[in-house]
């Protein structure tokens, strides 16, 4: 496949009142983002709240995504799992559904036993044997592991691993990672709180929650650092992060979909045990919205 690159939205998944998936609303906010400049969708991702998914929901959201966006936008599955054979089943099955690339999330249950060489095995039984490209998750923040700059560099020569989605947030390790690495692997911010930090150093686009929220805004971030105008890339950066916190750090998966809601996105209700937004966090998220004559319905 090509280089990845580009901004993608780490795809939602609304449940319904009985918390089953909202299928039509689902196929809406696919349909909605394909007419956006986004470079494709992460399905089965945190935002995604992929852990509380039947395995059969998460292959059908897969395909869901696939007959609904244009053939020119990529469809990223969500395929970790704890274990290299149940990693393997889901990756095949997604594949199937018409994935285009596997985003792999690093095991992370037995954490102590996680260490380098633990990880480059997993990583690399799993390049040579899906049938799709992988691309390395890096969320340290939830999985409590981490994948370090010297790995990521020695999993980059595996010609089936394509990239890393990295949100540790560590713009050194982002770095080394870029400085390292082979020429043609993508590194992509994820989290729009450095997004334009890591295109300056030489990233390749971001996987971002707020993208769900405001997607146009964070393209418009990518183009204006491709055209080369960094003083408008500085400040949708600036903008980008306020909205970026509340749905991420601040207000988590239950914020980013009231935002959603408020922008004419179906964001719903989180499944449980996540909790939805109250009224208070729904009225700080509307006001951030007012400051930067954000719209909301």
């Amino acid at each position: 496949m090509n280089r990845v690159s580009g901004i993608f939205a780490p795809l939602s998944t609304p449940f319904d009142g009985s918390f089953d998936v909202d299928w039509q609303a689902f196929r809406e906010n696919v349909e909605h983002y394909g007419q956006t400049d986004l470079a494709g969708l992460v399905v089965l991702g945190s935002n995604g709240e992929f852990a509380l998914l039947e395995e059969d929901e998460k292959v059908r959201l897969i395909g869901e995504s696939r007959s609904r966006l244009p053939s020119d936008k990529l469809v990223i599955a969500g395929t970790g799992r704890e274990s290299l054979r149940e990693t393997l089943t889901l990756t095949r099955r997604c594949a199937e559904a018409g994935a285009d690339a596997a985003l792999v999330l690093t095991p992370s249950y037995y954490k102590t036993d996680m260490d380098e060489k633990a990880l480059e095995r997993f990583y690399l039984d799993v390049a040579d044997q899906s049938p799709l490209p992988v691309i390395l998750y890096n969320m340290p923040r939830n999985t409590g592991v981490n994948i370090t700059a010297p790995l990521c560099c020695r999993l980059s020569s595996h010609p089936n691993i394509v990239g890393i989605k990295d949100s540790s947030a560590n713009i050194v390790q982002i770095t080394e990672i870029l400085a390292g690495c082979d020429k043609d692997f993508s590194v992509i911010a994820g989290s729009g709180s450095f997004l334009l930090a890591t295109l300056i150093l030489g990233g390749h686009g971001g996987t971002m929650a707020v993208a769900n929220v405001v997607p146009q805004l964070c393209t418009r971030l990518y183009d204006a650092f491709l055209s080369g105008d960094i003083e408008q890339a500085r400040k949708l950066q600036f903008d980008i992060m306020e909205i970026n916190a509340a749905v991420t750090s601040r207000f988590g998966i239950g914020g980013m979909k009231a935002a959603m809601d408020m922008v004419g996105y179906c964001g719903g209700v989180p499944r449980p045990p996540i909790l939805p937004a109250t009224e208070e966090v729904k009225g700080q998220i509307a006001a951030i919205f007012g400051r930067l004559g954000i719209k909301t319905s």
